[in-house]
């Protein structure tokens, strides 16, 4: 049986001035043609252009001497989780049912508007991603090369099967800077591909049908309509497949009952194991946090308030201090383990939520992304994630409170997930938190 996790970011550009009214200024002629007019081999419906790199590797551009050592991967990663644990929250508080997101492919993109954001854009970006601690201490160019060290050490796990992409489909009158072209290429292995929004069915259909095909096939139809204003779709996918290092038994999978809360239940196929487990008790939230591990140096860490309902408290102390904590108080017990086969398919804008975390300016039509392009008023009108995940008994397969007293105990000899919980995807070297959700309904998507 196929299992896994599929997420899809994606986000649009748009010429505000078209719908607010306001009269363009168009830059003077550049001496250069247009990088994307002088390539003459580009389909606009069958061939992706990889853009040579011209650029010098990041390896090449002295980043060790500019604040790796103090700055390391490690640091990035614990940052980059925290901005997931805050915008889980600012999902969280808006949504009461079931939730799917990937911090990892939100901080890609936005990584990718680093490389084209100028000023208090800029500013506004690292600040809300939680990295403005470097802020001033490097160029544009540092924390996208920190992204693409990470992205290239996960991927590089052979036991461990993460792909992650970008795509860029543009406007084929809108003209890039070499310069984002180059760079987004060399960090992100991004993908270009012309279209035209004037004709919104075809480009619809030729968009999806590419996510569709990055995603293996598990997110067929993420765009239902699209502005004929866009002139760039930045589009990232992560593709996660996960097996248990110990299966559950499929024949040990029974209908057992689901407590959504104290006046609704559900039947749904709970999976079964006696196995070694690490696990831990929180006795100041009032929750049992386990550990299942995958192939490959990763593990689910999946969250069990005592009572039903009580998430919503935990919710409001994840950080990433609290999962460390959670992860050096574990002991491995030997105890019988129910946990419900289940999947998630979630979409959610972005916009609203990035806003509530300070990165405002990237949406306004005082947005600079200069360093994207020479044409004014250019601002980011939406950015939406579509994420799928289903677990079963053979693993996981997908496409998109500080200061804390920790008890380590014993646990029941017996844990029945049983209840809505939490639960969090880790690659362990790095520490990265890949997805985060919350299950309070395992039958609903």
């Amino acid at each position: 049986m196929k299992t896994g996790i599929y997420i899809l970011l994606l986000s649009e550009i748009c010429f505000e001035f078209i719908k607010a009214g306001i009269k363009p200024k168009f830059p003077k002629k550049e001496k250069e043609n247009n990088f994307l007019q002088r390539n003459n081999n580009i389909s606009i419906s069958k061939e992706w252009y990889h853009h040579k790199n011209t650029s010098k590797p990041f390896e090449d551009q002295g980043f060790e001497d500019q604040g790796l050592e103090d700055f390391t991967l490690h640091n990035f990663t614990e940052k980059t989780a925290n901005f997931g644990f805050n915008l889980y929250r600012k999902i969280a508080m808006t949504h009461d049912n079931n939730v799917i997101i990937s911090p990892l492919s939100v901080s890609a993109l936005m990584s990718v508007y680093m490389l084209a954001a100028k000023g208090e854009t800029y500013r506004q970006i690292v600040k809300g991603l939680n990295l403005h601690a470097v802020k001033g201490r490097v160029d544009h160019q540092h924390l996208p090369a920190l992204f693409r060290q990470l992205i290239c050490n996960i991927t590089k796990n052979e036991e461990f099967l993460l792909v992650q992409g970008t795509l860029s489909f543009i406007q084929k009158d809108f003209k890039l800077k070499e310069s984002f072209l180059n760079l987004s290429k060399q960090y992100f292995d991004m993908e270009f591909m012309n279209v035209d929004f004037e004709n919104l069915t075809q480009a619809k259909l030729l968009i999806n049908q590419h996510i569709n095909k990055r995603t293996k096939g598990k997110i067929p139809g993420l765009f239902e309509e699209l502005d004929h204003h866009n002139k760039l779709v930045l589009v990232d996918y992560i593709v996660f497949k996960g097996k248990w290092v110990y299966p559950f038994d499929s024949k040990f999978t029974e209908m057992e009952t689901f407590h959504i809360n104290k006046y609704r239940s559900v039947q749904v196929p709970m999976m079964f194991k006696s196995d070694k487990i690490n696990s831990t008790f929180d006795e100041n939230l009032r929750c049992t946090v386990i550990k299942i591990p995958y192939k490959g140096n990763a593990h689910m860490l999946i969250v069990i308030p005592e009572k039903e309902g009580d998430y919503i408290s935990i919710e409001d102390h994840l950080t990433t201090e609290l999962v460390e904590s959670w992860l050096g108080n574990m002991k491995t017990r030997k105890v019988d383990i129910s946990f419900p086969k289940f999947k998630l398919e979630q979409k959610y804008k972005m916009k609203k939520l990035l806003y509530g975390l300070g990165i405002k300016k990237l949406f306004t039509r005082s947005a600079d992304l200069s360093h994207l392009t020479d044409q004014e008023y250019v601002a980011v009108s939406q950015v939406v994630q579509k994420a799928v995940i289903e677990v079963d008994e053979e693993g996981t397969e997908a496409a998109v409170a500080s200061g804390s007293e920790i008890t380590a105990f014993t646990v029941p000899p017996v844990i029945k997930v049983d209840r809505p919980f939490l639960f969090m995807i880790f690659e362990e070297t790095f520490k990265t938190l890949l997805f985060i959700g919350r299950v309070v309904d395992p039958t609903e998507m």
